[in-house]
C-alpha cells in the first residue's frame, strides 16, 4: 500500500468545495488531478486548490494521470459512465449519492465495480457527523440501555418560494424524487448506523412548493430488527432553532430504556436519564466545512482504509440496502401501506 494517497477528484459544482477543502488538508494525501466540462470552474478549482493537473474529461485525466482513488463528485445521472471509466482503468472509487437516478441503475455501477475488482465506497457523509458519532459512541457504552425509538425532525428552511435552491444547488428543482433521494436518504443510512437493520417502512410522501418537481415533505415510520421504531419528519420548506439551519439540518430524539438523547439545532447532545434530570452531554468536535467537518472524517476514514487497511464503512454492496430501503419508501407512499425490505 502507498502511504500517501495521490487522489484526482471529478467535479466542481457546490458541495465539491468540501471534498476539495478537506483532501488538501489531509496529511496522508494530496490531490494531484481534478476534471470538469466547464472551464471557468475548472480553472478556478484547480487555482483555488493548487491542483497541478485539470482536464476536461474524466477520460483525459485517467489518459495522462494514475491516481490512487478517484472521487466522484457528481450528479448521481453521471456516475456509471465515471465508474466504468475507472473501473476500465482500474482505479479505486469513492462515489457520491445518489448513486444513481435508479435501484437497478445503482445495482448495475456497484456490479461494474466489483467485475473490475476495485473498491468502490460511496460518499455517505451524515453517519460521519460528530453528534451521530457520539450517538453510537454512548450506544455502545450502554448509557441509553436498550433502544427502543428514534425520531429526527428535519428542517433545513430552505426549500421555499421561487427561488427555492437556485442559489446552491439548482438541480434540485428539477429532481422528479427529492425529498428522501436526495436528503432523506441520509437519514435512512443514519437510522441504520445508530438504530439496526430496517425490516420494514410506511411513509406518506407529499409535494408542498409548486415550483419543483418532486416530493418535498412527508413522514417515514420505521421498523427495525428487534421491535425498535422511527419517525422521520421532513420538510425542507420550514427552519428550527440554530444559527445554521443545514447544520444538523433539523432535531433528533433517541430513546431508550436508561434515557433519552436529544440533538439540538446547534449541534449540543442533551443526556436525560429515566427519572432525572436533562444535561448537555459535552463532547469535543470543529464546526468547520459542512456539518461538523462530516465530509473530512469520511475522508479520514477512507484514507485509514486505503492506506492500512482498516475496515470500511458504506462500500456499494452495503450501501445497496440504503437504496432498496428507499425504494420501500417510494413504494409505501405510493400504494399507502406497510412495505417490507
Amino acid at each position: 500500500m502507498p502511504d500517501r494517497l495521490q487522489v484526482a477528484i471529478v467535479g466542481a459544482g457546490y458541495f465539491s468545495q468540501y471534498h476539495y477543502e478537506g483532501w488538501s488538508r489531509h496529511a496522508r494525501a494530496a490531490i494531484v488531478a481534478m476534471a470538469n466540462r466547464d472551464p471557468d470552474r475548472r480553472a478556478r478549482t484547480a487555482g483555488a486548490y493548487a491542483v497541478p493537473h485539470a482536464f476536461a474529461t474524466i477520460e483525459a485525466l485517467l489518459e495522462a494521470v494514475r491516481p490512487d482513488v478517484l472521487d466522484i463528485v457528481t450528479p448521481p445521472e453521471t456516475h456509471a459512465a465515471m465508474v466504468a471509466a475507472a473501473a476500465g482503468a482500474g482505479v479505486p472509487v469513492i462515489c457520491q449519492k445518489p448513486v444513481a437516478p435508479t435501484q437497478e441503475e445503482a445495482e448495475a455501477i456497484v456490479g461494474a465495480a466489483e467485475a473490475a475488482g476495485i473498491p468502490f465506497i460511496i460518499h455517505e457523509n451524515f453517519r460521519f457527523q460528530p453528534w451521530f458519532q457520539q450517538a453510537r459512541k454512548l450506544i455502545d457504552d450502554g448509557r441509553l440501555g436498550a433502544l427502543h425509538s428514534i425520531a429526527f425532525r428535519m428542517r433545513p428552511g430552505d426549500g421555499q418560494g421561487t427561488r427555492a435552491y437556485l442559489d446552491r444547488q439548482p438541480y434540485f428543482q428539477k429532481m422528479d424524487r427529492f425529498l428522501i433521494h436526495e436528503t432523506g436518504i441520509h437519514f435512512v443510512d443514519t437510522f441504520r448506523y445508530l438504530m439496526g437493520e430496517v425490516r420494514a417502512v410506511t411513509a406518506r410522501l407529499r409535494r408542498v412548493n409548486p415550483v419543483i418537481a418532486g416530493e418535498d415533505a412527508g413522514y417515514v415510520v420505521f421498523e427495525f430488527d428487534g421491535g425498535a421504531t422511527g419517525l422521520f419528519d421532513g420538510n425542507r420548506l420550514n427552519d428550527h432553532a440554530a444559527d445554521n439551519c443545514r447544520m444538523t439540518m433539523g432535531e433528533m430524539f433517541l430513546e431508550g430504556a436508561a434515557g433519552v438523547l436529544r440533538l439540538d439545532g446547534h449541534g449540543r447532545l442533551w443526556f436525560k436519564p429515566h427519572g432525572g434530570a436533562e444535561c448537555e452531554e459535552i463532547y469535543a468536535w470543529e464546526d468547520r466545512g459542512f456539518a461538523g467537518d462530516c465530509v473530512y472524517r469520511q475522508i479520514d476514514h477512507i484514507a485509514s482504509h486505503l492506506l492500512d487497511g482498516t475496515p470500511v464503512m458504506n462500500t456499494g454492496r452495503d450501501y445497496l440496502r440504503n437504496v432498496a430501503i428507499e425504494e420501500a419508501i417510494y413504494r409505501s407512499s405510493s400504494e399507502g401501506r406497510l412495505i417490507e425490505v
